[in-house]
Parts: C-alpha cells; sequence; structure tokens
C-alpha cells in the first residue's frame, strides 16, 4: 500500500513467540520491549528511557522461521507496517500499537546468530521439503523449537559498549 507507515525498530523479545493458524494462515505473534538509552552528559553516564511495548505479527514462513529461531530476552530488529488501533476495554478506551512484520532477524551488534536457509521443496531439493519440512508435507516445528546446532566452532561473541 502507497500509504503504510514502514517502521523499524530494534529491541528485546518480551514473550515468547506464539504460532498459529487461522483461514488466512499462520502467523506468529511476540512483543517487542524497546527502550531507549540517552547519554548525560553531566553524570556521564547512560540511563534508559520509557520502554515502549508492541505486538508484533509475522504472517506465513516468516511467523514458522520467527517461532524456531527467536526466544525471550533476544536483541531483534523488527521491520514492517505500524498500526495504532483504538479499543474498548469495559468502557475504558485505549490503544494498542502493532507491527506486521515483513523482516525480523537478531540484533548482530549485540551478539552472533547462525544463519540456515529454509528452501522450498522441489525434485531434487535433498530432504527438506517447503519451508525446512520433511518431504512429504511433515508438520511444522513446535513453538519455540530450535533448529539442530551445526557441528564446529562457535565463534567468541565480540563485546559491544552500551548504547
Amino acid at each position: 500500500m502507497h500509504n503504510d507507515t514502514m517502521v523499524t525498530l530494534v529491541g528485546l523479545v518480551a514473550t515468547e513467540p506464539v504460532y498459529g493458524g487461522s483461514a488466512y494462515g499462520g502467523a506468529a505473534r511476540f512483543r517487542l520491549a524497546v527502550t531507549p538509552r540517552r547519554w548525560d552528559r553531566e553524570k556521564e553516564t547512560w540511563f534508559d528511557g520509557h520502554t515502549s511495548y508492541y505486538t508484533v505479527w509475522a504472517p506465513k514462513a516468516l511467523g514458522v522461521n520467527v517461532a524456531a529461531s527467536v526466544s525471550v530476552g533476544e536483541p531483534v530488529l523488527v521491520r514492517g507496517r505500524l498500526k495504532v488501533k483504538e479499543d474498548n476495554y469495559d468502557g475504558r478506551r485505549g490503544s494498542s500499537v502493532e507491527i506486521d512484520a515483513v523482516a525480523v532477524g537478531h540484533d548482530l551488534a549485540r551478539g552472533t546468530s547462525d544463519f540456515r536457509r529454509v528452501t522450498p521443496g522441489r525434485p531434487g531439493a535433498g530432504e527438506s521439503g517447503a519451508f525446512g519440512w520433511p518431504e512429504g508435507g511433515g508438520t511444522p516445528p513446535e513453538p519455540g523449537a530450535r533448529a539442530a546446532v551445526l557441528p564446529g566452532p562457535v565463534p567468541e561473541p565480540v563485546p559491544v559498549p552500551p548504547f
């Protein structure tokens, strides 16, 4: 859409991603906590600003991969369409902010990640079918399930100064 407000947020995963299906297809949902950090020149120290929480919706294949790759407390970047909803809760008005994600990834400024490509099933594709599930259908990964770790040395994390 032409008038969508696209945003990029950097924060921490606040709730475990939950994947569910519907008549319109599946999606994963999780809460993202975004806390700005500011430098106080007078005190020469960092301080945290007010934390904002967003509900992130990741549709279809993105949602499957988010549910299999992201856990509570991990730093992530989310790119998507901003939606502000006005609601009525027991006669009280309120609003919520949601992001319809088009991309989600780990914040590599704050740690390392191990990417594994998922390829759609096709003749000769090997052991993986659609979305990396077993050939012949199979089932999607359990919410919060992690892919197997590949053998080999794990690189040392690079220390990063606070934001």
